[in-house]
């Protein structure tokens, strides 16, 4: 499959309809070989799983690869301070798939593991 095929097939993943997220506020990961920890806000839902915004020169985006399975901390809306880890894969990075958020990639994120 060439880029073009990619960006096509991850802007078609996007095309179904999104709500604001209701029981995760943000989630917070680390990946091998970087020492920072990354938190991001959680931007919309589907029954595909969650998206995250990411600047397009962040060094985490060249660690981040569509099946890649990570181990990621959720920040639950309504308790403060609570989290939940739960086993998550990078379902999609997509650049530019939505012209609000210019200069930034969406990450799709698909928890595995059974939510509570």
């Amino acid at each position: 499959m060439n880029e073009q095929d990619h960006q096509k097939n991850d802007q078609e993943r996007r095309s179904e309809q999104r709500i604001a997220p209701d029981r995760y506020y943000s989630v917070q990961f680390s990946v091998k070989d970087l020492a920072y920890i990354y938190q991001f806000k959680i931007r919309d839902v589907s029954s595909d799983g969650l998206c995250i915004l990411v600047d397009e020169n962040s060094e985490v985006l060249n660690h981040l690869k569509a099946g890649d399975v990570i181990e990621m901390k959720y920040y639950l809306s309504e308790s403060m301070g609570t989290t939940e880890s739960l086993k998550t894969e990078i379902r999609h990075v997509t650049k530019d798939a939505d012209t609000r958020f210019k200069g930034h990639c969406q990450v799709g994120l698909l928890i595995l593991d059974e939510q509570p």
